[in-house]
């Protein structure tokens, strides 16, 4: 049998994402969450983390862009892949280096359209309804070194109509967050390990 899979979940905010995360994985054979870490201490993912009984983390910038403070926080709790559920800064370089297509995103809208810098929360869809789109969703991906840019591992849509508001359209995008985003995680962790063992 396989060691487990040990993710460590990134989150700025609410962490709706996370719980999702965390309630799928529960009692997971290959694949336990086994940290969560917030550049944000009033964040509210954080609350769910104690209430999942999962270790929780909160750092500033300088922590976060430290090469020896971030791995040494990394190695201590055997993390194998990094999630990102609602993150907004930058990833470093070093810990795409240390984690090759070992960290993936979720992001609120289809990319390549309305992504990148600022791009997030709220701002995307307002974003969206003054486009004028008549259809929007979610985009999963691979991180790399520049916002929402790595390889697309999943996208799904759903309409948006004359009437609906950004909160409205906010309220769509999020239920099929929570619908996909933990089975991709599932699949894409477990597909990479097959393939390792191929």
């Amino acid at each position: 049998m396989s060691k487990k899979s040990r993710l460590v979940i990134l989150a700025s905010g609410s962490g709706s994402n996370a719980e999702a995360i965390l309630n799928y994985f529960k009692g997971h054979s290959e694949i336990e969450v086994a940290l969560v870490m917030s550049n944000n201490p009033q964040a509210y993912v954080l609350e769910r983390a104690k209430k999942f009984d999962i270790p929780f983390k909160v750092f500033d910038r300088a922590e976060f862009n430290r090469d020896e403070t971030m791995m040494k926080w990394l190695n201590e709790e055997k993390i194998t892949h990094i999630v990102l559920a609602g993150f907004l800064w930058l990833i470093p370089d070093f810990l795409i280096r240390a984690y090759p297509h070992k960290i993936i995103n979720i992001h609120p809208a289809l990319l390549p359209k309305f992504g990148g810098k600022g791009m997030y929360g709220i701002k995307v869809h307002e974003a969206v309804k003054l486009a004028g789109e008549k259809e929007t969703g979610i985009t999963i991906h691979v991180v790399n070194e520049k916002y929402d840019d790595g390889e697309i591992l999943f996208q799904n849509t759903c309409a948006v109509e004359e009437a609906d508001s950004p909160t409205e359209i906010a309220r769509k995008v999020v239920l099929l967050e929570h619908a996909a985003y933990p089975k991709v995680i599932e699949k894409w962790i477990l597909d990479n390990r097959s393939a390792l063992n191929n």
